[in-house]
């Protein structure tokens, strides 16, 4: 028996249909993910579900006490207490007492007194009796596995750690149904794994919406998209689905452009003489009619944003150069002894814990943050596009176009001189839409604006701060597409491990003691590179540890840097011998002794530097060569 049914379900919040008629069924150890572009209704339908919206049209069934618990994208107003009494009110009848016991417990920490203690013992007793000792453990092991400080006051928190308590709220309620809305959004990749894991063993029946595709790769048995009011639902898992979808839409494309090719035909004959006109079919003119009727309502699929980078002048082959470089913060090591060098063209991911220090790492490799210890070198003509992750480089009480736009009513893009309205279509905003505020945004349409701002400059040095947050997925392959293309240098700190096994060349990964290790390739490539070096290795890559031994007598492979260096060797001889050419045609020109002076003897002891260069860098291409 399903747990719940939905039947024709409309919703139009006073415009076009949100939900034009959708049905839709949950059975028990359904793991559901909601997909569909930005702004079709995935969170709203996720509310109707949980009962926090009232329909218009249709009805809900749901099984007699099913409970269901939902952590929306939104925090809701008016939630008060410490993160412990916040999560442990999601166990019920058992969250007030065993918020006394954590209070009172707390209390004794501090004060020690006889009487604290007999209370503390009472309460113990009480929650023995009725079982809430083995909730207790559980809050406290949810609550550490998503790094959440128990005394903390929920108010003065982060509006992401917020979102990570309400998940830890709704994870121990346990219910018959849990709906997440972009449960990733904030997590690093270790919670998110842990969160997989715990999703997959403690919970049955699942709805979710998630940008992330590896995510929904490891936990749907079915996907369902929302499109053009429509919910278009398969009982396969995300892989499959891409598959389905694409034939079903080629489908629709071939059958619309035979629709709209008879369209033509019935319309042209129509217009035809008097002659036609007086023995036409009285059917045929209400069949055509019909088809323009069914033309004008139908809902064409949403556009695909058409998103440009502007590039700067190359910047020079150095980007940054790092040099033992340590930083700590408050005495703790975020940064300890790291050496690097990032050249033009490197894709770099920066991996880590929340709180390691991703995104000190970039103020340092940028230069905003000087060094405690070290050096880091910044190359020349650097022209840098920062996207940050909080997004606070956008103004909420202005309108979509002020953000943008800055005051101007138009863009030079690429050299050409665009209407900011136009401009921001290329990024799905209508021109209504435009001149709304920040405020009113989806998460998913913030992040977009951001693109939009960030985007009218020029850049050779793109700096990405999880980029990924609240894109739907077709924004996210475009944006992919967009940064493979990119001839600059790009720094992207991202959670999304298909995002970043799709664009970056190598990794940095801050383990939160400090450490930074340099890997080549993306988040995949790490995974098997961690589980060869050390029997430490990240805990989603333990199957591979157990395959993946090294072997003794194996010819020594060439680290990042000596491939790195390889790759460059050719360029740089090239330019020793260019520089060499041109010396010796200056050398070789008659006019030059003229009026040279000193300069020949300078031209001649540069020669003999660059024939110890050319030597040098020919040798050790030899050296790499036979190591490769």
């Amino acid at each position: 028996m399903a747990l719940i049914t939905l039947r024709d379900i409309t919703l139009a919040f006073g415009g076009p249909p949100l939900f034009d008629g959708i049905s839709l069924q949950i059975e028990p150890g359904d793991r559901l993910c909601l997909l569909g572009r930005n702004g079709t209704g995935k969170s709203t339908l996720l509310r109707l579900v949980a009962g926090e919206l009232p329909l218009e049209g249709g009805e809900i069934q749901r099984q007699q006490g099913l409970r269901l618990a939902l952590v929306s994208q939104e925090v809701p107003q008016g939630i008060d207490g410490t993160v412990f009494d916040v999560v442990a009110s999601g166990m019920g009848n058992a969250a007030e007492l065993l918020a006394e016991y954590h209070r009172v417990a707390h209390l004794l920490s501090q004060e020690g007194s006889a009487a604290l203690l007999a209370e503390l013992e009472g309460l113990q007793h009480k929650l023995e009796e009725g079982g809430g000792w083995s909730l207790h453990q559980e809050v406290e092991r949810v609550l550490n596995r998503l790094h959440l400080d128990a005394e903390a006051g929920f108010s003065a928190l982060s509006g992401g750690t917020k979102r990570r308590v309400l998940l830890a709220k709704a994870l121990i309620a346990a219910p018959d149904i849990l709906l997440l809305d972009e449960p990733t959004n904030h997590l690093d990749i270790d919670t998110i794994l842990w969160l997989e894991e715990f999703l997959l063993r403690q919970v049955r029946t699942l709805i979710f919406v998630t940008h992330d595709r590896a995510f929904a790769r490891r936990l749907a048995n079915r996907v369902a998209e929302l499109d053009r009011g429509r919910i278009y639902a398969f009982a396969c898992g995300y892989d499959e689905f891409v598959e389905r979808r694409e034939a079903l839409l080629l489908a629709e494309v071939t059958r619309q452009a035979l629709f709209d090719k008879k369209l033509a035909q019935e319309e042209a004959w129509v217009r035809q003489g008097i002659k036609a006109r007086r023995t036409r079919n009285e059917g045929r003119v209400r069949a055509l009619k019909n088809l323009r009727e069914e033309h004008r309502q139908r809902r064409e699929r949403l556009g695909t944003a058409r998103i440009q980078l502007q590039e700067a002048e190359r910047s020079g082959r150095l980007v940054a150069e790092v040099e033992d470089v340590s930083f700590a913060y408050d005495g703790r090591p975020i940064i300890a002894n790291l050496t690097t060098t990032i050249m033009r063209g490197d894709r770099v991911g920066i991996i880590g814990p929340n709180g390691s220090g991703k995104t000190t790492l970039l103020r340092l490799l940028l230069g905003e943050l000087a060094p405690d210890l070290g050096t880091v070198k910044q190359g020349a003509r650097l022209e840098i596009v920062y996207f940050d992750q909080m997004r606070e480089q956008l103004d909420p009480d202005r309108s979509v176009q002020e953000n943008v736009g800055e005051g101007n009513d138009t863009l030079v893009i690429n050299g050409i001189s665009r209407h900011i309205i136009g401009y921001l279509q290329d990024f799905l905003f209508s021109p209504e839409r435009a001149r709304s505020p920040v405020s009113i945004l989806s998460g998913g349409e913030r992040n977009r604006l951001l693109l939009a701002k960030l985007f009218t400059k020029p850049s050779n040095v793109l700096v990405m701060d999880e980029p990924t947050n609240d894109l739907d997925a077709e924004t996210l392959d475009l944006l992919e597409d967009l940064l493979l293309e990119y001839s600059g240098t790009l720094l992207l700190v991202s959670h999304d491990r298909e995002f970043l096994n799709n664009v970056v060349g190598s990794t940095l990964v801050l383990t939160g003691d400090g450490t930074v290790r340099e890997y080549v390739g993306g988040y995949d490539d790490w995974l098997r590179q961690a589980a060869v070096e050390t029997p430490a290795a990240p805990a989603a890559s333990k199957p591979a540890q157990e395959k993946a031994r090294p072997q003794k007598g194996r010819p020594r492979k060439l680290s990042f840097k000596e491939e790195r260096e390889l790759a460059a060797l050719p360029d740089l001889i090239a330019g020793l011998e260019e520089e060499q050419g041109r010396l010796h045609a200056t050398l070789a020109d008659p006019g030059f002794y003229k009026s040279a002076g000193a300069e020949v003897g300078e031209i001649n002891a540069r020669l003999d530097e660059l024939e110890q260069e050319l030597a040098a860098a020919y040798a050790r291409w030899e050296e790499l060569e036979a190591l490769g």
